[in-house]
């Protein structure tokens, strides 16, 4: 090989290497460009009413409190940021407003003093809506302000690991991205407070650390749980051979397995592990175990009313009393724990023990258990005095008063003071709900209506304010629809709503009537009962601007009613690649490649189709004849909205999102011959994934667009934009907007926190 051949050959291994893993300065850009946009936007003082949900809240991932304090808690959220409270849960404080992410890992208060706190970022659980983080930061003045520290390649952080008498040595658990292979997983550590970093324990691109414990009796010894963390685009995520215990006793200098006596590896996921503070010698480990357990019953359904093919044993509990040299089962010795995480254990495996009492511990899944016995014997805890959320993924005992607990959950952050028989939720204090969409009515004044992560559905009125009494209007209630769907609301009769229960499966609704008699699911849309059919998470739904008794509706074909949802019809084919290697198997199978979006054109029978394997199609005549107009937009990406235009029939806008490959570009196009040609308009818009864009009903070329990091305006149809934040955080990810085509207010659904109002949108057209 000559000197020129190879130059020309370490320079294409170094950017390989570069376009795989992409610097600090690439990473940060796109917060800094935004924070740019802030300071120079005419909108720093626009104001969005913060309207709820109060009844309900968002998922945490972690709770942590002071040692004998009962008035410091801290609580990470999902997608909803830091939150602190100092007078025991009567006030809470969003300490991570001003950062680039919302997505709260874990957190770590460094024992040796209270102040330091390290934050690690990006949801560890494996959620189809999880976002991901920026790394470490740290505060040493109690969160009123933070540094980053490093890890910003790490996608998630599941844990962080301080030192009991130095809170400059730190172990984080960096469990890697959740969609897309990186080197960026394993475990760190820093002797310096987070300047430098060491990778001390790495499997391989596919496989991150997602629990991680020390022995309290010695700081040297910590045991690691690695896990294979993936999810594939079109599956739930499933179990792959290697998920191992590890242990060093040398501060993470050498490791070793500690798999005996645990199940075999290549049907188990991810393993949860706690260690007793008062027996460091007695360890327990969650197993999420797809063996079989057993056949299923006669007619046995699964959550999603499938036909139950095979009942695996789900969580799992194991105990070692050796420090990890052996494990024996204790738990799964019935059906107690089928219904804790059943095959979806990649979002739960987390277990606590009592800081003096080697036996009670505490396991966390879809409910939560106890056992007194070491894990012999189990019962569900249930508040005397309250309902407590389900879905549990955190909780902190007080070692001074371990019978103060502080739990996280998918319903935000409850306490007992004694040791779990009455329980106090906090749900009406933050303002931390993940909504996926956002619809209205056109009553006065109007209601909203949106769908929430783990809530099902829910409404208020748009004259309701966070915080503020209000017995007048329509308070935050459940409302017809599970917690995916897109929701369509009769402009003649705001009691008729159309919505989904999950994936596709639409029903018919009457608000009027008792919750017992108001919903009639649509036989026809049976996704799951009727294996043929694929409906998305949310599924394209509208009813006609031209005539409200016509609905169209998306599985993997679009389906037709002329008598507001009495009789259907087929008018397309399959406008997906139903691709058979993009099919899981069950228990796995999600019903993707279908339609994500439908959109109707200014005359009748024009209709724009979007699918979630990239797919976009018109029709100009009510279905006879479908054209693809899919070239010139990126390929295989998820096609979440369409907007055609008001006042250009040629006119249309796309946003499509590539968030499900760990990709943050923003791609918002525009056609102005139907599709024909695409012309991209994301501009000077931060990259980050895409959710929506609308136009304005009174101006031709002003748009708004949502991202995973915030709103944006456009006064030029999308030449240039100018970020809108005003009060809101700078990484709010913004699910869904309107305009309320009477009132003139815009509406926005955050994914972690909640609905906000622009009641006066002349503002940003002075």
């Amino acid at each position: 090989m000559n000197y020129r051949s190879l130059l020309h050959l370490v320079i294409f291994v170094i950017s390989v290497l570069s376009a795989c893993k992409p610097s600090k300065t690439e990473l940060a850009s796109a917060f800094e460009q935004q924070q740019s946009m802030s300071q120079s936007s005419p909108y720093n003082n626009v104001n969005w009413r913060a309207i709820g949900p109060d009844v309900i809240s968002g998922r945490v991932t972690d709770v942590e409190g002071i040692p004998g304090d009962s008035n410091i808690i801290y609580a990470g959220f999902a997608t909803s940021g830091l939150w602190k409270t100092t007078d025991a849960g009567e006030n809470w404080l969003p300490l991570f407003d001003d950062q680039p992410t919302l997505s709260i890992g874990d957190i770590a208060i460094a024992p040796s003093n209270k102040d330091i706190v390290y934050v690690g970022t990006g949801e560890a659980n494996i959620f189809r809506a999880s976002l991901p983080g920026k790394g470490l930061f740290k505060t040493m003045d109690g969160g009123k302000t933070f540094t980053s520290v490093g890890l910003e390649h790490s996608g998630t952080i599941a844990r962080i690991l301080v030192h009991p008498k130095d809170p400059n040595i730190v172990y984080a658990a960096a469990s890697g991205n959740e969609w897309k292979y990186n080197q960026d997983r394993g475990i760190y550590k820093t002797m310096d407070g987070g300047k430098t970093w060491q990778k001390i324990h790495y499997i391989d691109d596919k496989t991150g650390c997602i629990d991680i414990v020390m022995d309290p009796s010695n700081p040297d010894v910590i045991y690691a749980s690695m896990w294979n963390r993936i999810r594939k685009r079109f599956s739930d995520p499933q179990p792959e051979d290697g998920d191992f215990l590890y242990k060093t006793s040398d501060g993470g200098k050498s490791w070793q397995k500690i798999h005996n006596g645990l199940p075999d590896t290549k049907n188990t996921g991810r393993i949860g592990i706690a260690i007793s503070a008062s027996k460091p010698n007695v360890l327990y480990a969650f197993v999420d175990d797809h063996n079989i357990k057993r056949a299923p019953l006669p007619n046995e359904t699964d959550s999603y009313e499938r036909s139950v093919q095979k009942v695996v044993i789900g969580g799992a509990i194991y105990r070692s009393e050796d420090s990890g040299a052996t494990w024996s089962k204790r738990g799964e010795v019935h059906d107690f724990f089928k219904p804790f995480s059943g095959t979806y254990g990649w979002v739960f495996s987390q277990i606590r023990v009592h800081p003096t009492n080697p036996d009670q511990i505490y396991a966390l899944g879809v409910n939560m258990g106890k056992s007194n016995d070491g894990g012999k014997t189990w019962q569900k805890v249930e508040a005397k005095n309250t309902w407590i959320h389900g879905d549990n993924h955190g909780l902190w005992f007080d070692p001074k008063n371990p019978d103060r607990i502080v739990l996280g959950n998918d319903g935000g952050v409850s306490i007992t003071y004694n040791n779990g028989s009455t329980w106090r939720n906090f749900f009406d204090k933050m303002q931390t709900t993940q909504f996926y969409t956002i619809s209205y009515d056109m009553a006065t004044p109007f209601n909203v209506m949106g769908a929430v992560q783990d809530e099902g559905t829910y409404s208020a009125s748009s004259a309701h304010t966070f915080g503020v009494k209000d017995t007048i209007h329509r308070q935050w209630q459940p409302a017809p629809g599970g917690e995916g769907t897109q929701i369509c609301i009769d402009p003649r009769n705001e009691n008729i709503v159309f919505s989904c229960s999950y994936y596709g499966r639409l029903m018919k609704s009457d608000m009027s009537k008792p919750d017992s008699l108001r919903s009639s699911p649509i036989k026809l849309f049976d996704v799951g009962r009727i294996d043929s059919l694929r409906g998305e998470w949310l599924a394209g739904t509208i009813i006609s601007k031209h005539n409200p008794n016509v609905i169209y509706h998306g599985l993997q074909h679009v389906y037709k009613s002329k008598d507001h949802g009495a009789t259907w019809k087929k008018i397309s084919g399959d406008l997906t690649y139903n691709d058979a290697k993009r099919k899981g198997v069950y228990p796995y199978l999600i019903y993707h490649q279908a339609i994500t979006t439908i959109a109707e054109g200014e005359k009748p029978g024009i209709l724009y189709v979007g699918t979630d394997d990239g797919r976009v199609w018109l029709t100009t005549n009510d279905g006879a004849y479908w054209k693809e107009i899919t070239v010139g937009l990126p390929s295989n990406k998820h096609i979440i909205k369409i907007t055609p235009s008001r006042f250009d029939p040629n006119t249309v806008y796309i946003a499509v999102n590539d968030r499900r490959q760990d990709n943050d570009e923003c791609y918002l196009f525009k056609s102005t011959d139907q599709g024909n040609t695409w012309t991209s308009i994301s501009s000077n818009i931060p990259p980050s994934p895409a959710n929506v864009i609308i136009e304005d009903i009174d101006t031709k070329g002003s748009l708004y667009a949502g991202t995973d990091m915030g709103v944006y305006f456009s006064k030029n149809d999308g030449k240039t934009w100018t970020l809108v934040r005003g009060n809101l955080p700078a990484a709010v990810s913004v699910n869904d907007m309107f305009i309320h085509p009477r009132d003139k207010k815009l509406v926005i659904a955050t994914y972690g926190r909640g609905v906000y109002i622009l009641d006066n949108l002349n503002v940003l057209k002075k």
